[in-house]
């Protein structure tokens, strides 16, 4: 099932987010910003794990942010991270947010959802700052992403 993030889970989020950090393929949190963040953490929970992270970071009046999807090894494939895209698309929706952007290594698992690649250069300075204590920083590899959402309301 999908819920929120808890002060209980943080640990778990770090654990999770942070595997996939030490590949490369997740920028790498402390404890100190997921606690500082846990509003936007959503989680699926089976069984009484919890096996997958994703969080909606709001960034200006208009945009968000999709980051931090990690999905435990031994589960993916089963649609948990599909189920904790679309609670943060949805919450977007509820919000009112117009634009939803995300940097990934994998775009056609995005295109799903009906994300399309744009230029890096498009998306404000303001987003920046997490880069900026990336170990690929300037030379970023990921590949910038980003849904209109019609007034934040209803299908994208």
């Amino acid at each position: 099932m999908v819920r929120k993030a808890r002060i209980s889970d943080v640990p778990r989020i770090q654990e999770l987010i942070n595997f996939y950090a030490s590949r490369g393929l997740l920028l790498q949190r402390s404890l100190g910003e997921i606690y500082d963040n846990l509003r936007d953490f959503f989680l699926f929970e089976e069984d009484g794990l919890v096996v997958g992270v994703c969080a909606l970071h709001i960034c200006w009046e208009d945009l968000a942010e999709i980051r931090s999807l990690a999905v435990a090894e031994d589960v993916r494939g089963k649609g948990v991270g599909k189920k904790l895209v679309e609670a943060c698309l949805h919450e977007a929706k509820e919000l009112g947010i117009a634009k939803v952007f995300l940097l990934t290594y994998i775009p056609e698992y995005f295109r799903r959802f009906g994300f399309e690649v744009v230029e890096k250069a498009t998306l404000p300075h303001k987003i920046w700052r997490d880069c900026l204590r990336c170990v690929k920083f300037p030379n970023c590899d990921e590949i910038a992403m980003a849904l209109e959402l019609k007034d934040g309301q209803g299908d994208p």
